[in-house]
């Protein structure tokens, strides 16, 4: 004779019994929950951001909702001297980017893969701009520059954001270079190839994600850097600036219709990078 199952419990013959199931089904899921919870955490701004791109404010100041309107995404631009802050701080990200990434790769790999007097030093030293206040690497940057001479503007905000973002891409990119597997860079030598040859082919591609990471992350900080801009900047108004000069007097819609588009562009830029991290995995011939 076969036993027999369990009959199943009946929360209602068992008053109990739906507390404690319910008990442990939130400990199971308590971690998703509490990921949830943070990320709707950090993107509610973003959402209040994305819905006032659409309102039609009574007055200067678009701090409560009044109607629907699609009138600033028809003129996105209709703002004076808006888009000219935008496109100063869309220019200087990238060439700060530029910059902060090649720097900050050379710097990576000489940690990584050479041994040399100071490298202690120079490992701790990375860390400072990443751990002192802005406004402090502000004043010492504008400190600098008057000692110099030289004339606060577009140059001493390149500069500045190209030294502050550096340390970021050298944390991203040491991080996937201690990662890299070197047996890999050693077969690549064994077959013939040259160590040009081999850093093109072998190593730049490894280390490719975590330079990208690293240059992503300096463009965001330096789009969005208000203070050592605003230090070091002279009569060069960029974006942010632009932001905090609007608010004292009135926040056009169009502000927020900008950071409505950078947002969505920048998740598009994530969900295709996922995507495609994905179609590679898939591809890749399995062992």
């Amino acid at each position: 004779m076969t036993p027999k199952a369990a009959p199943k419990a009946n929360p209602k013959a068992n008053p109990k019994a739906a507390p404690k199931a319910l008990t442990g089904w939130f400990r199971r899921h308590i971690v998703a929950i509490a990921g949830l919870l943070t990320l709707a955490y950090l993107i509610l701004p973003n959402i209040v951001v994305m819905v006032f791109s659409f309102n039609k404010p009574a007055g200067k100041f678009n701090y409560s909702w009044r109607e629907f309107s699609t009138h600033a995404w028809q003129d996105p631009c209709g703002v004076a001297d808006m888009c000219g802050s935008l496109a100063l701080s869309l220019q200087i990200a990238l060439w700060s980017t530029i910059g902060a990434t090649v720097l900050g790769s050379m710097i990576a790999f000489a940690l990584v893969r050479y041994r040399f007097r100071a490298r202690g030093a120079i490992n701790s030293l990375i860390f400072l701009p990443m751990a002192m206040p802005e406004v402090v690497m502000a004043a010492s940057l504008l400190t600098l520059f008057l000692n110099l001479g030289a004339e606060l503007g577009f140059w001493t905000v390149l500069i500045a954001h190209t030294m502050f973002c550096l340390s970021f891409v050298v944390v991203a990119v040491k991080a996937r270079v201690l990662s890299m597997d070197p047996r890999l860079e050693e077969a690549a030598r064994d077959l013939y190839a040259g160590p040009v040859q081999t850093f093109l082919r072998v190593t730049l591609p490894i280390a490719a994600p975590g330079i990208a990471a690293g240059a992503l992350l300096a463009f965001a900080l330096s789009f969005d850097d208000f203070i050592i801009t605003n230090f070091n900047s002279g009569s060069t108004v960029t974006f942010p600036m632009f932001v905090w000069g609007s608010a004292q007097r009135g926040t056009p819609v169009q502000i927020n219709v900008i950071g409505t588009a950078m947002f969505a562009l920048a998740v598009l830029i994530v969900v295709a990078g996922q995507l495609i991290s994905g179609r590679r995995k898939k591809s890749a011939p399995t062992g």
